[in-house]
């Protein structure tokens, strides 16, 4: 393995192989459980960071792989990031980048510098001045997720069709102990019909809506006992036309009964823990019979190809009876729509209640990962 990184917070993260071989499993954590959004190339040689590295951040890099000859092989790595030089002006890194996504995607913000909770007015000067404005107008708000991080949200999922525009007015703001704003780059984006996918795990049927009409119900199979596929709302964070799912990189020990290794086509994933909505062609005979996965959402090769082309980063998922923990809200893909918009507001710096020290209730890094399903 050889890994290509900046401990500079500002350069790009690059997970790739020295050798021929091709990665399946790249998970970057801070050390507070949370994830580090990233996505394969096409090739499946080098994995690259989608979102900011933090300057004076620890963070614990897990990579599986399959050399040429189909050998799992797998490295743990640390990096540390420098810590941001004295007189730096913080500025705001926002994602997503340019492009058109689905009606849940969420707003985020990394900071350049941290702002503890413990200076609430400098909170306030730094969210006033990040701006979020649409057509249609819409109402939002910001929320503290960390010192250094800000996710933006609607109230309700975002209309189709609206023009989003985020842009960061810090630029000569003081801050706070002698610290100004820095120039941050804009960034405008669109949202395309609103698509949400509803599996209810009881009944094994998952039901497609485009703007507000059933444009499919798929027979499906989410998770056994021990395996129970988490519930609440979910957000596509990446598609991947064929992922390599193993046990091994999941916690389930080679040689044991419930350990997998497959090649699994039309992958839509929606955690970074492993849970994906993908063609199951194996447990056919249970979809829409009874559950049997690992965690996933598994349906026919012919429905989750036409579920990977439907669907769009952003897109809403919503399991519901599934069993399963309910989905946490920062540390595992975005399940920011899982916390009730009164609790929302208590995360921003300029509604009452400033940001706590600490994030709310059912926010904490989970504590397990999900399995692939198999």
């Amino acid at each position: 393995m050889d890994r290509t990184a900046h401990t500079d917070a500002a350069g790009p993260l690059e997970i790739a192989l020295a050798e021929p071989g091709q990665l399946t499993d790249v998970t970057v954590q801070d050390r507070r459980g949370r994830h580090l959004a990233g996505a394969l190339d096409a090739d499946g040689r080098i994995w690259s960071n989608a979102e900011a590295l933090k300057a004076d951040e620890v963070y614990v890099v897990r990579v599986g792989a399959q050399d040429v000859s189909g050998t799992t092989v797998g490295a743990v790595m640390a990096l540390r990031t420098a810590p941001a030089a004295e007189g730096d002006r913080l500025t705001a890194s926002f994602g997503p980048g340019p492009g058109t996504y689905g009606a849940g995607q969420i707003v985020t913000a990394a900071l350049s510098r941290p702002v503890p909770a413990s200076d609430p007015a400098a909170r306030a000067r730094v969210e006033r001045a990040l701006r979020v404005t649409s057509e249609p107008r819409v109402e939002g708000a910001w929320h503290w997720v960390d010192s250094s991080t800000l996710h933006y949200r609607p109230r309700t999922y975002w209309p189709a069709h609206t023009e989003v525009h985020v842009r960061s007015g810090l630029d000569g703001v003081e801050i706070g102990d002698g610290h100004y704003g820095g120039p941050s780059d804009p960034v405008h984006f669109t949202i395309g019909d609103r698509i949400e996918a509803v599996t209810d795990s009881e009944t094994h049927r998952m039901t497609v809506r485009r703007n507000g009409r059933v444009v499919r119900t798929i027979p499906v199979t989410t998770g056994k006992a021990g395996f129970r596929t988490r519930s609440g709302v979910k957000v596509v964070l990446r598609k991947e036309q064929q992922v390599r799912m193993r046990g091994d990189s999941v916690g389930i020990r080679r040689g044991t009964t419930e350990f997998y290794d497959l090649p699994v086509r039309w992958a839509t994933r929606l955690t970074w823990s492993g849970e994906y909505v993908h063609a199951a062609p194996w447990s056919v005979d249970s979809q829409g019979e009874a559950n049997v996965s690992h965690g996933c959402t598994g349906m026919s090769t012919a429905d989750a190809a036409w579920f990977f082309e439907t669907v769009r980063v952003g897109d809403v998922v919503r399991h519901v009876n599934s069993g399963g923990d309910p989905m946490t809200a920062f540390d595992n893909g975005f399940g920011d729509w899982n916390v009730d918009w009164a609790t929302w507001l208590r995360g921003s710096a300029l509604r009452r209640g400033a940001a706590p020290a600490d994030p709310p209730a059912g926010t904490q890094p989970s504590t397990r990962r999900l399995n692939p399903s198999v």
